[in-house]
């Protein structure tokens, strides 16, 4: 057993050829901690059979780290340096450093002292063994000694983990952790897709190796985290944004009974827009009477249906799955007519047989529910299998 430099232990994997290692490093004004971070990273290699490709993408930082990446550039010119002309966020340094590595293995650090890259050693062995294709780093894993700062920070990171793990049908601890180690070919098949510029990269690229079906192992590993004042740049916006990536791109291969859930959201919003709609074309707020009430009617409906569409196109169903923009949309409007008629007719048809009226809407909307459900999953937004 040896030790990292914060007292944590590692076993030497046991591996027969050298292996070339990746390490992207994302870099937004670090000037007070890049320098250590390198020198931290460069260490995995010691007394290891390991080819180290350090890769470093300056985010147009406006403090000194430029001038400190022209000093580890003369002190180590082996190190691939990038720099974005404007800061695009930490997503996107991701994205250009991921497809700039060449390693076997590819994995992601963080400019400061949060994470101990001696870690790495052991998210290795997973691979090294065949096991997984991808490997997260835990901070939740193990029970240790621990810097104590922010509870709604780490409800919020847990909390996004659940969701994603509800949507993705993956049983991780930490979704949002730095510590993320691809074999080549698994990285090679989602980077070129990656879109999310900040923080999103995260629930981004979960969703995209669950839905490829890759194999995940977890590692537990040690965490320092650092407060607002000392450089920390994550807040609650970027937890929201998180929570849209989840829903934007995992909702669509999620499980069933994860897409009924969104979809009664989705229309009861509309249901709300519907009413809404109609109160203020119909005097709720005193307004003069604009339309009749047919007409009323209609707007109404055609309002909600917007909404609706809408609504599945941002976070339940993929855009232009199988049809062009233009198609969807013809499709989706003729599936809302039909719907319209099987709405009026199933009302009718069960208050014929005596059934009370609003009874018989209750049931008319229920059967609705579930058959625009299945009309949109099937025939609007299918997935090509």
């Amino acid at each position: 057993m040896n030790k990292t430099e914060v007292g944590e232990t590692y076993t030497k994997p046991t591996r027969v050829a050298p292996l070339n290692l990746s390490l992207i490093i994302p870099c937004y004004n670090e000037e007070n901690t890049i320098e250590n971070c390198v020198e931290k990273v460069r260490k995995i290699t010691q007394n290891q059979d390991i080819n180290l490709e350090i890769v470093i993408v300056n985010d147009c930082s406006t403090d000194k780290s430029a001038e400190k990446l022209k000093e580890i550039s003369a002190k180590y010119p082996e190190i691939k340096i990038f720099t974005h002309e404007k800061n695009r966020g930490k997503g996107a340094a991701l994205r250009t450093g991921l497809l700039a590595a060449t390693g076997d293995f590819i994995g992601i650090q963080d400019a400061d002292d949060e994470y101990n890259p001696m870690e790495y050693l052991e998210l290795l062995k997973p691979l090294l063994e065949n096991k997984a294709d991808v490997v997260y780093g835990s901070r939740y894993l193990r029970p240790d000694t621990r810097r104590v700062l922010y509870f709604w920070h780490t409800w919020m990171n847990k909390s996004l983990t659940f969701v994603s793990n509800m949507f993705t049908n993956l049983d991780i601890t930490d979704m949002e952790t730095c510590y993320k180690l691809f074999k080549k070919e698994a990285i090679a098949k989602i980077a070129p897709s990656l879109k999310e510029e900040r923080f999103g990269f995260e629930p981004e690229i979960t969703c995209k190796v669950a839905q490829a079906g890759f194999r995940v192992y977890e590692y537990a590993i040690s965490y320092n985290p650092r407060s607002y004042e000392e450089g920390k740049k994550i807040g609650w916006k970027d937890g929201v944004r998180a929570l849209y990536c989840i829903l934007h791109y995992s909702a669509n291969t999620a499980p069933l009974p994860m897409q009924l859930l969104l979809y009664f959201f989705i229309g009861g919003f509309s249901l709300f827009v519907n009413v809404s709609v109609f109160a203020i074309l119909h005097h709720a707020f005193n307004l003069p009477s604009i339309f009749d009430l047919n007409t009323n009617v209609i707007v109404a409906y055609i309002a909600s249906s917007l909404v609706n569409y809408l609504l599945c196109i941002a976070i339940l169903f993929r855009h232009k799955a199988r049809w062009s923009s233009a198609g969807e949309f013809i499709i989706y409007l003729i599936g809302v007519i039909i719907m319209g008629f099987v709405d009026y007719g199933l009302m009718w048809g069960i208050s014929a047989i005596g059934t009370p009226v609003i009874i018989s809407k209750t049931l008319a909307a229920g059967l609705g529910f579930i058959l625009n459900f299945a009309l949109r999953r099937n025939v609007v937004f299918p997935e090509k299998k």
